[in-house]
């Protein structure tokens, strides 16, 4: 492969189109087309597909080349602005110019699609400038069209992603500095007219004159300075976090994303199962690292935990902290709503953005809590984690089936569990088997004290389909295990919140045996029991089911009576007046 051509992007089916047409007229065939996207809400990607080119996860300008050039296979590298377009035998003028010439870096001329005289004329200075002084300092911008070689790229490290703007110039200049730098004269891009069009003649050539002054002096010049913005539609921008330790927390967010989705453009970042299971359903989802609780024999493993997150976390701090600000400081986010997400937390502390926290384990440290004393050490533990994920958020929600007095009702408030649609949906009676929900598939003496009934218990977490006397394992499957839960007479389950809360909206009364020293687990069993709508059991004995399955009847009853929900309407239209207010 001889030339790749790395486009970044962001919002352009308008322009994308005309580039990637142009670059398909070209007589010169050796190349490839590289797509650095930076999250686009349109159809961008769609198009990029359509024409064949590779797609990568961009952000700002620097860092969308540096992706692209991260995977392109060309000897040569050309950085093209999107809203160009080629002239005849561009590429072919292009790589035969800048190889004769022995050159390391360089840039094209460029002419105006637009028909204004006054255009033509600017546009004409600006080549003529460029021309005269090649020789006193490299200097160019990425409308120019930049080309270099791989091995000088990758000798200066790429664009330096921590500048927001100039980044085009200080890139030329630093191979310029290790290689011949030259005007191509023979290529000549069209380019698009649209910030002129936007912002004025004048506006743009002062804000590009004071760029030019800054650089020839050496100084570095930021976005900021100049009011400049790498485009973005007039909405409110969100970034919605996500922690990716289980899946309670994504599939919370997948309907909160579904609404907020419709009127915001909404940048979305999540770890692990979270990201799996929210890329198949939204665009613009990025993948971050992310802390997981180590668990044997259904027990936490705290110190493995530790180590296990202290190993990973100089890596993920690193790399997801910088994708989150690359993109951040490219769609310029107005507020940040974090689902029990840390890098999120600190993202909004750098960049002095709203964070909202939207979560169910913020009710460990913002609750008056009535817990048993033999969990004390367990609830130090937890309440230090959720401590040390979220720090000093503008506002909490808070998730929850039970609600203890809260600390600082200005700054918090409670809501019922948010719930999936085709849960809402679903039309539950109570039948003749008991749903089994396990985690870990090691749990053989549930098993065993199950067949001591005479009971039809459905089981699901072992990871097998088959039948073994009066249990009947399922591999999940959605579908299926929403229909199981909808018939079911009751739920045995550990204590996570989402099934839990689940169960109850379908008036099952559920037997919780939490994850031994996962508090956040145990405190759901807790005020689950209290409320009268199940039983919370340390380690399960026959009797102890015998006994649940006995006051199904009475457990039902108190469901009735008191588990409210209102289909998620109060959190959605908090939602908004939280993002009216912050935006």
């Amino acid at each position: 492969m001889k030339l790749s051509i790395i486009i970044p992007t962001f919002n352009e089916e308008n322009y994308l189109p005309h580039l990637l047409e142009s670059i398909k007229r070209q007589d010169f065939r050796d190349y490839e087309v590289i797509v650095a996207d930076a999250g686009s809400t349109d159809s961008t990607r769609d198009i990029a597909q359509e024409f064949g080119c590779k797609i990568v996860e961009g952000g700002l300008p620097a860092v969308g080349r540096n992706r692209g050039a991260d995977i392109a296979q060309g000897t040569y590298f050309l950085f093209l602005d999107s809203d160009v377009i080629l002239t005849r035998d561009y590429l072919e003028l292009c790589v035969d110019e800048f190889q004769e010439r022995e050159l390391g870096i360089a840039i094209t001329q460029i002419a105006p699609l637009s028909d204004s005289f006054l255009n033509k004329i600017t546009h004409d200075f600006a080549n003529f400038f460029m021309r005269k002084v090649e020789k006193i300092k490299p200097h160019g911008a990425g409308c120019y069209g930049i080309v270099t070689t791989k091995k000088l790229h990758q000798e200066v490290e790429g664009f330096d992603e921590d500048l927001d703007f100039g980044e085009d110039t200080d890139y030329i200049e630093r191979i310029g500095a290790i290689s011949q730098f030259k005007v191509l004269r023979s290529p000549k891009l069209l380019v698009s007219t649209r910030r002129l069009q936007e912002e004025g003649l004048r506006n743009v050539a002062f804000k590009y004159a004071k760029s030019t002054f800054y650089q020839f002096r050496g100084k570095q010049i930021t976005a900021e300075d100049l009011d400049y913005t790498f485009g973005h539609p007039d909405t409110k921008r969100i970034i919605y976090s996500v922690c990716g330790e289980g899946m309670g927390h994504a599939i919370r967010a997948k309907v909160l994303l579904h609404h907020l989705t419709q009127k915001n453009e909404v940048h979305i970042f999540a770890s692990d199962r979270a990201y799996t299971y929210l890329s198949q359903h939204f665009d613009n989802v990025y993948e971050i690292g992310g802390f997981n609780t180590v668990y044997e024999d259904n027990t936490v493993q705290n110190t493995k935990t530790f180590i296990k997150g202290m190993k990973d976390l100089p890596g993920d701090l690193k790399k997801s902290l910088r994708l989150m600000y690359s993109v951040a400081k490219a769609v310029k986010p107005q507020v940040i709503i974090s689902d029990f997400e840390f890098y999120s937390n600190l993202l909004s502390k750098i960049l002095r953005l709203p964070l909202i926290s939207l979560d169910n384990m913020h009710v460990l440290t913002q609750a008056e809590l009535d817990v048993p004393s033999k969990f004390r050490t367990e609830r130090i533990a937890a309440e230090g984690v959720v401590r040390s994920f979220i720090q000093m958020p503008t506002f909490y929600l808070i998730t929850s089936y039970f609600y203890p007095p809260l600390k600082n009702p200005e700054k918090s408030k409670y809501f019922p569990p948010v719930l999936r649609e085709a849960i809402m949906n679903l039309k539950p009676y109570n039948g003749e088997h008991v749903l089994v929900y396990q985690t870990s598939d090691s749990n053989v003496k549930l098993l065993d004290i199950l067949k001591k009934f005479d009971d039809e218990f459905i089981v699901y977490g072992f990871h097998q389909d088959g039948r073994d006397e009066n249990l009947r394992f399922k591999n999940f499957n959605e579908d299926e295990f929403f229909q199981d839960l909808a018939r079911a007479r009751a739920v045995i389950a550990n204590g996570g919140f989402t099934l839990i809360s689940e169960a109850l909206y379908l008036g099952k009364p559920v037997l919780s045996v939490p994850v031994k020293k996962q508090f956040e687990q145990i405190l759901n069993a807790i005020y689950m029991d209290r409320l009268g709508y199940g039983e919370f059991h340390q380690d399960l004995e026959e009797e102890d089911i015998a006994n649940f399955l006995s006051r199904l009847e009475e457990y039902r009853k108190n469901i009735d009576l008191t588990f409210q929900h209102d289909n998620n309407q109060a959190i959605l239209g908090e939602l908004d007046s939280l993002l009216d207010k912050y935006t």
